[in-house]
């Protein structure tokens, strides 16, 4: 069953549903890399508010790793699913490498994204985090629950396409969920896309740059 026709489209139809927080100088939209930046570029686009990212990896289980058994948000917070970890016996040195892989993979992501920019300071500011879609949500959870300890007045989590039961679990964790599809049974994120291509690091750099450019237009107009 496609729902979009690609990231941009995804993008185009969430904003719609996030339009009351249009030109609020207190809106920031946050993106989890990479494939939710094209719908964050989008959503900001259509706010006329600022876009930055949030880097988040995936802990994939090992052999398995579209399967994830918890996340690592780049200030070291930690999400784990310890029940999927007990049932599938990963042992903790396995579980050690992960974490070591992936936090050099966040590190290296922060560098060629961010390109030596501070991180926005988000006390007291709406904060929607965007991404292209939630299965199991641990990136998700790992973003808010880190991002939650800077302060800022709400956290909405805004996805095109989301599993009924995540949506209910992330209530418990941000302040808002905005989801324009939550199809049952779930199925792959990517399913729901005609055109899931991988986002690249370029078109990642591309649409910040871009992002910026367009609320400096506007500050300055």
């Amino acid at each position: 069953m496609r729902l979009f026709a690609d990231r941009a489209d995804a993008g185009r139809q969430l904003a719609e549903l996030l339009v009351e927080y249009a030109d609020d100088p207190g809106v920031l939209v946050l993106a989890l890399p990479r494939g939710g930046v094209p719908i964050g570029y989008e959503i900001a686009r259509r706010l006329r508010v600022p876009l930055d990212v949030y880097v988040v990896r995936k802990l994939g289980v090992p052999g398995h790793e579209e399967l994830a058994m918890g996340a690592l948000a780049s200030d070291g917070t930690w999400v784990l699913d310890d029940d999927l970890i007990a049932s599938l016996r990963v042992e903790p040195s396995a579980l050690d490498e992960v974490v070591r892989r992936e936090s050099e993979e966040l590190r290296r992501r922060e560098a060629v994204y961010r390109d030596a920019r501070p991180e926005p300071d988000l006390r007291g500011r709406i904060v929607i985090i965007v991404d292209d879609g939630l299965a199991t949500g641990a990136t998700m959870r790992a973003a808010a629950t880190a991002l939650r300890r800077r302060a800022p007045s709400a956290i909405v989590t805004a996805v095109p396409v989301a599993a009924p039961r995540t949506v209910a679990a992330l209530r418990g964790v941000v302040d808002r969920v905005v989801c324009v599809r939550t199809p049952e049974p779930f199925h792959a994120v990517g399913l729901y896309y005609a055109n899931f291509e991988q986002t690249t690091d370029d078109e990642v750099r591309r649409l910040l740059a871009e992002a910026a450019r367009e609320t400096g237009r506007r500050v300055s107009a």
